[in-house]
């Protein structure tokens, strides 16, 4: 059997999140509406209407076209693509061919293993969404909501080479699109969608097999999975005389299996030409640079900057700028805490990333700021409370919104360090607990972390355990 590779290309289309759609005022996201109730005569291709373009779908356009390292096109124009299917209700879809909102540009993915593979902006494009159409007891049905909802379309060279790049480039996108804050990205919900190109050639050659497209791939798991089985399907074919096929392939999630759709267009199937009843979108060079300078310190940046700025290694920089917020938090509690990032990284990625997923929140959403956590972490590392009630204090500042502490104060809950009470504590303890206080006096000192837990309990967790564990020391070593 000869060695073959495998060559992708993603084909992504992109929600962003505006208000309304790209050429009405109808509400862009209708995904709780019932079917053909977010429509009106300009989305639903009614005669005689015309499309008025949504300045805030080009502002978004191109400040992710920055994001992906593009060149901001200055004068960019709108063309009809031509096609027929139901959910298509004008029989051509306004959208960007030639002269598009952004050209060229990459993404650098970073992978689990420490390459970094370099993946090329082929197009980047605005357009209109189609509608949806679903099978019901044999008769398709025809959902127009989505009917001009706006979208950016990436489409990338054929630089991925095996599913779980293909997986790797949409996570990294779906985090970019969610930073910049151009789209919820949520695939579940269709705002993030993926259609792959896979075509097979033996290592080494440049010579490659007509391609596939998969189409109807609805999570990242799926676009690995479908790329996998694809793979495996022409490398059996090439490998037993056969030839593939340019065809559409459907891509199944309940059985994990291919079908095949339909043969592939191609761009002259499709008779692009510019849309009459739009100017072109010109965009000045000062317009440009305003967009070019709303862009944040993007993930990979802050990522290296907290390894060599904080000291973090490279897997807590990873998971602390997995979003946006997050990372915004962390810096805003190592600013109030003035102490090591590290024990305040600790603390977010263990216990308060614990509380968010227990309460179904991200960080921006919290009602414990950066800065009551850091009074919690101060409090434990001056010792004024215990590690156990500085863990309790998150959900209780979370639920009331109250200063840890104040909560400290009305509860109680500061460390007993006060000499004379604690010994008072652990000689009721030592009184209640004559067969373990002998046992340790014959030689079994290992009961000291029980005596330690049974005086923590005594005392609502609220003992000092230092100072607890010195006078247990002392008392027990009496005769």
């Amino acid at each position: 059997m000869k060695d073959y590779e495998v060559v992708i290309g993603l084909e992504t289309h992109i929600q962003l999140n505006t208000q309304t759609k790209i050429f009405c005022s109808c509400k862009a996201d209708s995904w709780e509406a019932a079917p053909n109730t977010n429509i009106c005569p300009v989305c639903s291709g009614m005669p005689g209407v015309l499309p008025v373009l949504n300045s805030e779908a080009v502002h978004k356009g191109a400040l992710l076209a920055a994001a992906m390292h593009a060149e901001v096109n200055p004068v960019s124009y709108f063309d009809r693509k031509n096609y027929f299917y139901p959910d298509l209700p004008k029989g051509y879809q306004i959208t960007q061919f030639d002269e598009p909102i952004g050209k060229g540009g990459y993404l650098d993915l970073h992978m689990p293993d420490g390459a970094t593979r370099r993946v090329r902006i082929h197009k980047l494009h605005l357009e209109e969404d189609a509608g949806k159409t679903k099978l019901d007891h044999g008769m398709r049905l025809v959902d127009f909501n989505r009917c001009g909802v706006p979208l950016v379309e990436m489409v990338t060279e054929p630089d991925l080479r095996s599913g779980e790049e293909a997986a790797q480039y949409l996570i990294q996108l779906r985090q970019l699109l969610r930073w910049i804050g151009v789209s919820e990205a949520d695939m579940e919900r269709g705002h993030l969608r993926c259609d792959a190109n896979v075509s097979i050639r033996e290592r080494g050659s440049q010579i490659l097999n007509t391609k596939t497209e998969i189409k109807n791939i609805n999570s990242i798991d799926a676009v690995r999975q479908a790329i996998i089985e694809e793979t495996k399907r022409q490398i059996e074919l090439v490998e037993s005389g056969g030839k593939v096929v340019s065809y559409t392939l459907d891509w199944d999630a309940d059985t994990g299996k291919l079908s095949k759709m339909r043969s592939k267009e191609t761009e002259a199937d499709y008779r692009y030409f510019r849309e009459p009843d739009l100017l072109p979108v010109v965009l000045t060079e000062e317009e440009i640079a305003r967009v070019k300078a709303e862009l944040p310190e993007l993930p990979l940046e802050r990522k290296a900057r907290f390894q060599t700025e904080y000291g973090l290694s490279a897997y807590d920089a990873e998971i602390l700028t997995s979003e946006r917020g997050l990372s915004d938090y962390f810096e805003a509690a190592v600013d109030s805490f003035g102490g090591e990032a590290k024990t305040v990284s600790n603390w977010m990625m263990n216990d308060l990333s614990r509380l968010m997923n227990d309460l179904g929140k991200n960080a921006s959403e919290l009602v414990l700021t950066p800065a009551f956590l850091a009074q919690i972490i101060h409090m434990v590392e001056d010792g004024k409370i215990n590690a156990a009630t500085g863990k309790s204090l998150l959900r209780k500042v979370e639920e009331s919104g109250r200063e840890p502490a104040q909560i400290v104060e009305a509860e109680g809950l500061a460390v007993i360090g006060d000499s004379d009470a604690l010994r008072e504590q652990i000689q009721s303890v030592l009184a209640a607990s004559t067969a373990e206080v002998e046992s340790f006096r014959a030689g079994k000192e290992s009961l000291l972390g029980w005596f330690v837990g049974q005086v923590m309990r005594a005392t609502g967790g609220k003992a000092d355990p230092k100072r607890t564990r010195e006078i247990l020391l002392e008392l027990l070593r009496q005769k």
